[in-house]
C-alpha cells in the first residue's frame, strides 16, 4: 500500500476512534457507513455509503481523495471473500 494511502487509513481510524465513536450508538448504528474527511475531521453516517460521501462532499467539496469510509462496529467498509465451511455429511 502506498505510504499516503496507509497514512489515510491510519488518520481515518484515529479520527473514528477519537471523534466519531463517542457520538454513535454502536448497536443502533451498527453496519451504517461513516465517511470521514481526514483533514477537517467532519463526518457523515448513513446506511448507504454513497449518500454519506455525497453529503460530506456537499459541505467539503475539496475533501475528495481524503475521505476514509468504514462501518460502525468494523474496521472496514467492505469485506471480500468468505470463510470455508465443512462439507455436509451425506
Amino acid at each position: 500500500m502506498p505510504e499516503e494511502k496507509s497514512e489515510l487509513v491510519e488518520r481515518g481510524n484515529e479520527i473514528f476512534d477519537r471523534v466519531v465513536r463517542p457520538q454513535v450508538d454502536v448497536e443502533e448504528d451498527a453496519q451504517k457507513y461513516v465517511a470521514i474527511d481526514t483533514e477537517s475531521e467532519d463526518y457523515e453516517v448513513d446506511r448507504d455509503a454513497l449518500s454519506a460521501v455525497d453529503r460530506l462532499e456537499e459541505r467539503h467539496p475539496e475533501a475528495r481523495g481524503r475521505i476514509w469510509l468504514r462501518r460502525v462496529g468494523s474496521r472496514y467498509a467492505y469485506h471480500f471473500g468468505g470463510r470455508l465451511q465443512d462439507e455436509p455429511e451425506s
